[in-house]
């Protein structure tokens, strides 16, 4: 993992779904992605865009899991698309099988992530932040992004 912080700015949905999918285009497996940002800023609208870089073949049904807390997508690699929003504390994720996620070849993303940091840093993540900055521009932090991942 490289300690570099990327930071950039997306001017648009399309703009934020294209970074998700160059950086789903180079995942190898077993990374682990922790997304923070409020309400409206983009998260599940980068992982569309990570979805279609892992070649997952309906893109359409990439949607926040809420409610059903993870959802599963086939691709190049398997894509585990966790939600901790309504989440009291990290255990629920744990026992909903959070490790055993972790410890294959499939790629793991979890939204709201700053409500289950204590399960997630022993996996050392790739940390992105997103934030308003306007209307449609949105700024991305990328932390921990692997030296194999190139996003500019």
């Amino acid at each position: 993992m490289s300690n570099k912080c990327l930071e950039i700015v997306s001017h648009s949905v399309d703009e934020t779904i294209a970074l998700g999918r160059t950086i789903g285009k180079q995942l190898q497996g077993g990374e682990v992605i922790a997304l923070e940002g409020t309400l409206g800023t983009g998260k599940t609208h980068f992982i569309k865009g990570l979805a279609l870089g892992l070649d997952v073949a309906d893109v359409d049904v990439v949607t926040s899991p809420t409610f059903t807390l993870i959802n599963e997508y086939e691709g190049r690699l398997q894509l585990y698309h966790a939600d901790a929003y309504r989440l009291e504390k990290a255990d629920e994720l744990a026992a909903l099988g959070f490790d055993e996620m972790c410890g294959g070849l499939g790629v793991v993303v979890v939204e709201w992530a700053d409500r289950v940091r204590s399960l997630m840093d022993d996996y050392k993540p790739i940390n992105i932040y997103l934030e308003h900055r306007g209307e449609n521009e949105r700024a991305l932090r990328i932390e921990n992004l692997p030296s194999y991942v190139k996003v500019l």
